[in-house]
């Protein structure tokens, strides 16, 4: 299993999107329950070699009826607040509950700690007015620390090392506000520094976090450090990960856990789609799909993220050569030839009426026709769970793809979704009559 990994569509098996999904109707997502196993055998590998311990982040992958896949090799889930709290609890009654939020609010945290096991503070504000009660409850706490070593280059937005960032405490606010008391009532500490990153600048953000809390980690009886591992990608440098558990286990005595999210599911998803009509403006050809890139894949916009497209290849607007080949190309992409021209370059779009819902400008080997079916890869993580009713736009329907071929489906949206989370008329009770 080790080093075995699995291109966006190398779980067609050399099928069709239309032989496999042809018959659902689109735009619909399809969960691979195959490949959502083969990611966490891999990590629970790493587990087995090092005994650090891994917990679900829920944030990137919370479809729930997939979680059995995942449990044999989980310690927990990981929540940003109590409603993925109750999730990981209902849902995994056996696993550990870790939540981490911003800043708790008190009309929420007493359900909060019916549900969480390991509690992380972002400051020591919020540890002060929260920790003594969760303690007494019997929770282990922990702290998130800002260890001011950024290894992200642009996507600032996903930087929480940033200057100014409002996540984790950093050293200098350690020194102002902890007292004794405060540090009495930790367990553990936490750091999330990385998005979509290699081991390499997890041993950096290490050197940090040892550099300016290496002094408090050898009181702690745990060190979480976060998500954005993305332990399962092509490549990954997974000796180098494993020398990082083993250091922070030696050097301090700590149990480890890691958190990340798009490694359990990375490319275990796809989106489903077919072209509603071609348009050409200006020498630009539209194909207009009934997936949107603004409700249904929202990281196209917000990151911004370009799926892969099966038989496609993702192109700048204003490339006019076929871009060069790389390691991590999509192996069911036939070669072309630097001669070709853009005939069969479209751009790729929503049906809703946001000008920016593209996806992006693909080249296909065959011009696109209406009714034709569009599959796009590596979408089961941050796609239902966060996707959205602008424009009346349709949740799409989720599918399970069990490992022995077979379609389940596990939702059922309509119009009661997009009508439900707007508002809901209450009917006011009657006032009594006056007595006379």
């Amino acid at each position: 299993m080790t080093g075995e990994h699995r291109a966006p569509f190398a779980a067609l098996d050399g099928k069709t999107p239309e032989d496999l999904f042809g018959g659902l109707a689109t735009p619909c997502y399809v969960i691979d329950e195959g490949q959502l196993r083969k990611n966490a055998a891999l990590l629970g590998e790493i587990a087995a070699r090092t005994g650090c311990r891994w917990l679900l982040a829920q944030k990137a992958f919370s479809n729930y009826d997939c979680y059995p896949v995942l449990a044999p090799y989980l310690a927990g889930t990981e929540a940003s607040g109590l409603y993925e709290a109750r999730l990981g609890f209902e849902t995994l009654p056996e696993k550990e509950v870790h939540v981490f939020c911003g800043a708790y609010r008190e009309q929420d945290f007493d359900a909060l700690l019916q549900y969480a096991g390991h509690i992380v503070f972002n400051s020591p504000a919020q540890l002060a007015k929260f920790g003594p009660c969760a303690k007494a409850a019997g929770k282990q706490l922990g702290l998130r620390i800002n260890p001011e070593r950024s290894t992200q280059e642009g996507h600032e937005i996903y930087d929480p090392c940033a200057p100014g960032s409002r996540l984790g405490t950093t050293r200098a606010q350690w020194e102002r506000q902890m007292t004794p008391a405060l540090i009495d009532l930790l367990d553990g500490l936490h750091f999330h520094t990385l998005c979509e990153q290699d081991s390499d600048a997890l041993e950096v953000t290490l050197q940090a976090v040892a550099e300016k809390f290496g002094d408090v980690l050898p009181r702690m009886r745990w060190l979480n450090m976060g998500g954005g591992h993305h332990v399962t990608r092509p490549g990954y440098d997974v000796p180098r990960l494993e020398r990082c558990i083993r250091f922070a286990q030696a050097q301090w005595g700590v149990t480890v856990y890691l958190e990340p999210g798009e490694a359990w599911a990375l490319n275990a998803g796809f989106l489903a789609s077919r072209v509603l009509d071609v348009t050409e403006n200006g020498g630009v050809k539209n194909a207009v799909l009934d997936c949107s890139a603004a409700c249904h894949m929202p990281d196209v916009i917000e990151m911004p993220y370009q799926p892969p497209v099966f038989q496609a290849c993702h192109c700048e607007r204003s490339e006019e050569s076929v871009p060069p080949a790389s390691e991590d190309a999509n192996p069911s992409t036939p070669l072309r030839s630097a001669q070709d021209d853009r005939s069969n370059v479209y751009r790729l779009g929503g049906p809703s009426c946001l000008s920016g819902d593209v996806i992006g400008d693909y080249r296909f080997d065959h011009p696109l026709r209406e009714g034709e079916l569009v599959l796009f890869g590596d979408l089961a993580i941050y796609s239902t769970c966060k996707n959205n009713t602008f424009n009346g736009m349709p949740l799409p329907q989720i599918w399970r793809r069990r490992e022995d071929g077979t379609l389940e489906q596990l939702t059922d949206f309509g119009y009661r979704e997009f009508k439900e989370r707007l508002g809901r008329r209450i009917v006011q009770p009657a006032t009594p009559p006056r007595a006379r």
